[in-house]
């Protein structure tokens, strides 16, 4: 039972996740402003406006920066760990989501003569812009400097 505890005692760690859910909640006020009204799915949901895997991966690789040191090889590990994240929210994720919805596009042409179909449509919202990769990357920095002067 101590190592659980050892874990909730992770500044580290504890920061890397506020930065997430922080980030979940500018995603739903983003989506609250833009559409005007209550979506509490986006809170749970990937892809949107910031992104919480930028945030999540960046504060967590410079809170390794911050505590262990630039030159540390676990700093290194975090770093390219976050690289491989925010490569793939930008890159591979937002393909799959614009190859969902082109194909949803197409489902819907196909079976637009009241044939039924039987499978749920594709998710289409499944990466993110470049843009919301920065601005995830941005607030995970910025909750780690904050958290770093807290404590």
């Amino acid at each position: 039972m101590q190592d659980f505890s050892d874990i909730l005692n992770n500044q580290v760690l504890l920061v890397a996740l506020i930065a997430c859910l922080v980030a979940q909640l500018f995603k739903f006020l983003v989506d609250l402003t833009k559409n005007r009204k209550l979506n509490l799915r986006i809170l749970v949901t990937a892809g949107g406006m910031p992104s919480s895997h930028s945030a999540f991966v960046t504060a967590l690789a410079f809170g390794v920066g911050q505590t262990v040191g630039w030159a540390s090889p676990e700093f290194a590990i975090a770093l390219v760990f976050a690289i491989i994240v925010m490569y793939d929210a930008a890159g591979v994720r937002q393909a799959a989501g614009k190859q969902a919805r082109i194909l949803n596009q197409i489902i819907d042409q196909f079976f637009s003569e009241d044939k039924e179909l039987k499978e749920d449509r594709l998710k289409e919202l499944l990466g993110h812009t470049p843009f919301q990769v920065l601005v995830g990357l941005v607030l995970g920095i910025a909750i780690s400097c904050i958290a770093a002067t807290a404590y």
